[in-house]
């Protein structure tokens, strides 16, 4: 396997007094897709969350490009190449469609992704560009999020539940722009619940339960029997 990217090593998480991770190890190399998948509760966007800077840990817990930056804040993690497409999207309602996009380029990275890049990704974005983000559809907002992350020009992006509330039309529509992004150059890390796309869409499969790493193995190879086990803990 190449040098990874990214690489989370025996991973501890709090809320307060609450442990939600117990020793989650990760890798990701350049270029991979990696699912995460797990039961409501399991630590999937707690994962997410850390490796974003959101949460703090160990600064020898996450390394990405061979750097540790468990203890960074998120603005810096972005800094390095890190983007979070969040659960929920959280746009920003009172700006228009391009007005968020803008907010993800701010810091100025170089790379593939600017205003153009995204609405040839996603043209129906460009059709409602300076209409007010909160005017879109569930589907429409979910890119306009993915989008705003990419204008960062992250060299690994984090998608946690991007197919949450959506219909099966929009997911389908959603996930087919994903090969386009790692062609630019972007590993992924995709948190999902639905095990059918998550294993569609990724080269490895990472099972959470109770906020510890169950399973772990090639998204090919993997049976239902035993993504079945380590999903529900039979």
């Amino acid at each position: 396997m190449p040098e990874p990217l990214l690489e989370v090593r025996a991973l501890d998480a709090f809320y307060g007094d609450f442990q939600a991770l117990f020793g989650v190890s990760l890798r990701v190399a350049p270029g991979e897709v990696v699912a995460v998948i797990g039961a409501n509760g399991a630590g999937k966007s707690t994962l997410l969350n850390c490796i974003a800077g959101a949460i703090r840990s160990s600064r020898d817990a996450i390394l990405f490009d061979g750097e540790p930056i468990g203890d960074q804040p998120a603005h810096a993690v972005v800094g390095h190449g890190i983007a979070l497409v969040p659960e929920g999207r959280r746009l920003f309602a009172s700006l228009s469609v391009e007005e968020n996009l803008l907010i993800g380029g701010q810091l100025g990275r170089q790379g593939p992704w600017n205003l153009v890049r995204i609405y040839d990704l996603f043209p129906v974005l460009a059709e409602r560009r300076h209409v007010p983000s909160t005017s879109l559809s569930g589907g429409q907002q979910q890119m306009v999020a993915i989008g705003r992350a990419l204008m960062s020009n992250p060299k690994l992006l984090l998608c946690d539940e991007i197919s949450l509330g959506l219909a099966p039309i929009v997911v389908r529509e959603v996930y087919a722009r994903l090969s386009s992004i790692v062609a630019e150059g972007s590993s992924l890390i995709i948190v999902e619940q639905d095990i059918v796309q998550a294993l569609k869409a990724a080269g490895r499969v990472y099972c959470l339960q109770e906020g510890r790493v169950a399973l772990t193995g090639s998204a090919g190879t993997l049976t239902r029997e035993a993504i079945s086990a380590a999903y529900f803990g039979a």
